[in-house]
């Protein structure tokens, strides 16, 4: 009898891959979100990490149970974040295209000279 990797071990090892890649990820997001926590101080930050790391599933049912919900909100406080900042860019940048528009409209008309138009063109590009 040969030694041969059947279909039926390639997909357990395809499994318990992904159930590290699982793994690995659920670790790096507990301890993303334990980092970007205000509340806690250092040495909470600390044995929290301490915690996942030596005694991974203890610490990560114990983490999940007790901030999960704090987590939670978290990521969803970061999405809002993350969604608003494009419309403010927008917003910003459209602000600064009609004040352009209006200098150039002021200096077209007669109303500013060059020189004026690039002081304040300067000052409305930053």
């Amino acid at each position: 009898m040969e030694d041969d990797f059947g279909l039926w071990e390639l997909f357990a090892s395809m499994f318990w891959f992904m159930l590290l890649v699982c793994w690995i990820w659920l670790l790096m997001a507990m301890i993303g979100d334990i980092m970007r926590d205000s509340t806690l101080r250092g040495a909470a930050k600390a044995a929290w990490v301490l915690l996942i790391v030596f005694v991974p599933w203890l610490g990560a049912i114990v983490y999940l149970f007790v901030r999960g919900d704090a987590m939670n909100e978290r990521a969803q406080r970061a999405l809002r974040e993350l969604s608003r900042r494009p419309a403010e860019q927008e917003a910003a940048g459209s602000n600064v295209s009609e004040a352009l528009r209006d200098l150039a409209e002021l200096r077209d008309r007669g109303a500013l000279t060059p020189e004026e138009y690039d002081q304040a063109k300067a000052k409305v590009l930053g």
